[in-house]
């Protein structure tokens, strides 16, 4: 797992970064990508919607971390810094945090190097965060992260795209042991909601692609927090999630399949 070269990019192949961006915004992406989200919006139109809330989610836990004091975060499979991403939620309440994005995608990799510009409190890193030991042990993630302080392990819409079995766990497990107390774990996750065609459709989506999608029932998404304590409000549908006071209400949080949780150890 080496940061010492930035990846190749294949535009010919629809990237889940590159398709998530394209959902909140961003610029990064090509007509591969936007073939892959126009069938997405046909099957389902609350896709952006969904993207968007999920994204809200994350800023929310971000904040919610900094002003408990944590000033590091270790965003896996972080995809594309879009618009309103990790850095700058962490950055409006704690300029001096540091973060280190993690990602599989090359793709992800390379713009978030490339937005990063030289920032001296930030990285990103090309790994797979089933190895934790080994990701955790990246130069730049030991420059940037003390593990003997508080830190903040995000997990953000990247575990539906994993299978259940040993290695999950072991990674899960393995974060766990290297936070020191008064980290935080905030992960959002795809579940099968109330909704059922809405889910079957979003999952088949996925599963066109490389990454095929595993939606998970809500206490086994909260089974991912193990070791964990779950804040209030608990696992939620993101929206639910410490609203902001100007947030509009959301009446059926449910259409937006996506749970979000944020747990303390």
């Amino acid at each position: 797992m080496s940061t010492a070269a930035e990846p190749p990019i294949d535009p010919n192949r629809p990237s889940t970064a590159r398709i998530a961006d394209l959902f909140l915004g961003g610029a990064h992406h090509f007509a591969s990508d936007r073939a892959v989200a126009a069938r997405a919006i046909e099957l389902l139109p609350d896709t952006p919607a969904i993207a968007r809330a999920n994204r809200a989610f994350l800023r929310r836990a971000v904040r919610y971390a900094a002003e408990r004091g944590i000033r590091q975060f270790l965003d896996l499979g972080s995809g594309i810094p879009s618009a309103n991403n990790v850095r700058q939620a962490a950055r409006d309440v704690a300029p001096d945090a540091q973060l280190v994005h993690v990602d599989i995608d090359p793709t992800a990799v390379l713009y978030a190097r490339h937005q990063l510009d030289g920032d001296p409190r930030a990285a990103a890193v090309h790994g797979d965060l089933l190895h934790p030991e080994a990701l955790l042990d990246e130069p730049e993630v030991q420059n940037l992260l003390d593990l003997d302080q508080p830190l903040a392990v995000l997990l953000s819409s990247v575990l539906h795209f994993l299978p259940d079995g040993p290695a999950l766990d072991a990674a899960l497990a393995g974060y766990r042991e290297a936070a020191a107390p008064g980290s935080v774990l905030a992960i959002s996750h795809v579940t099968p909601s109330d909704h059922t065609e809405l889910t079957e459709r979003f999952t088949a989506l996925y599963n066109r692609t490389e990454t095929p999608l595993t939606p998970r029932k809500p206490d086994e998404v909260e089974r991912l927090f193990a070791g964990w304590r779950l804040v209030e409000p608990g696992l939620v549908y993101c929206p639910e999630w410490r609203p902001d006071p100007d947030d509009e209400p959301v009446s059926d949080p449910a259409r937006f399949v996506t749970l979000g949780g944020v747990g303390e150890r």
